[in-house]
């Protein structure tokens, strides 16, 4: 596919500056670009690269600056980042879709496959499973018995999802991820730790996106929930009875204990550690590796271990990193 430089400032409502009839046919990092690649700046850390580029075009914002000319096509839009994403999505969203059921399958005998469903080789469709339009399982993948499948929703290869469990519309859950594995529930006993039958199971709301290698556990009873628009990256652990509210984010290797609840808007860093039986707000923002052991508010920016405000992190640090310095001079004194 190939498109002007003018024909694609139209399409995201830019303006451009230089020669519109550049055409453009691929995308490309802007450090990496070739011409007819299209690019974009949103990060101020790489705006020497827009002097070095070989993009044919590069995105960016309205109020730019330059310091000296470029020899690249600009197209000047409102927010770089999210044209770029949007572009993607167009391309993405032109490839075609693969499409019927492959063999060797299997589907359980009375379920019903809608318009637009994909089955791929080796899948797994257990009884009493209910599939939306357009449904996407790729080879490999299980899909227990009362599974629920919202409409587009795409479930890559090896993915595994256990009884009972309900997935949204437009999810898309990556390879080598496990929907409603069994609870880290045991009792101690006399004779050891006795497992706790885990009954429940999880719900996942509309345009999830869960990472591959992730697993949500199902609950003890009632359900572990993921709201609507939160993605999960790769290798991360939610515990059973957990409840994660709406367009939550969580980098990868993240890990929230059992029946925490978090609300909406929250955005955690990778390997954040969540304690078990808190409720953590919205609006919060946690950095890498913070752990967290206490209930938290709203509006909120914590860091470290255990994650403090980030103002007194950041002091802390100056005085841990003068710990050599006051110590020398005390024994310097004491000799």
């Amino acid at each position: 596919m190939e498109i002007s430089a003018t024909d694609l400032a139209k399409m995201v409502n830019g303006k451009v500056e230089g020669d519109g009839s550049v055409m453009l046919s691929s995308f490309a990092k802007i450090e990496e670009a070739s011409p007819g690649s299209l690019t974009f700046l949103s990060n101020p850390k790489y705006t020497h690269f827009l002097y070095t580029t070989q993009a044919s075009a590069v995105l960016v914002k309205d109020s730019l600056k330059l310091d000296r000319e470029v020899s690249t096509v600009l197209i000047r839009v409102a927010d770089p980042y999210s044209t770029i994403a949007d572009l993607l999505r167009i391309v993405e969203s032109s490839k075609p879709r693969p499409s019927g059921i492959e063999n060797p399958s299997f589907i359980a005998e009375g379920v019903d496959i809608p318009e637009g469903v994909y089955i791929g080789a080796f899948a797994y469709v257990g009884r009493g499973v209910k599939l939306g339009r357009g449904v996407l399982i790729y080879p490999n993948a299980y899909v227990g018995d009362g599974v629920e499948i919202g409409e587009d929703t795409v479930v890559r290869a090896g993915v595994r999802i256990y009884e009972q469990c309900r997935i949204g519309s437009r999810c898309v859950i990556h390879s080598g991820a496990v929907i409603g594995a069994d609870g880290f529930g045991f009792a101690p006993t006399a004779h050891g730790f006795e497992k706790i039958p885990q009954t429940g199971n999880v719900e996942i709301g509309d345009d999830v996106e869960i990472g591959a290698n992730t697993t949500v556990d199902r609950a003890t009873f009632g359900s572990t929930k993921i709201g609507s628009g939160t993605k999960l990256d790769n290798l991360i652990q939610v515990a059973h009875n957990v409840e994660i509210g709406k367009n939550n984010v969580f980098a990868s290797q993240c890990g929230i204990a059992g029946s925490t609840k978090i609300g909406d808007w929250n955005m955690m860093g990778g390997q954040v550690g969540i304690a078990g039986h808190l409720n953590i707000g919205s609006f919060n923002e946690f950095g890498a590796q913070s752990g967290v052991h206490r209930n938290v508010g709203d509006h909120e920016r914590l860091v470290g271990y255990p994650a403090v405000p980030v103002r007194d992190f950041a002091r802390n640090a100056v005085y841990i990193n003068r710990l050599g310095e006051l110590f020398g001079k005390e024994g310097k004194k004491s000799k």
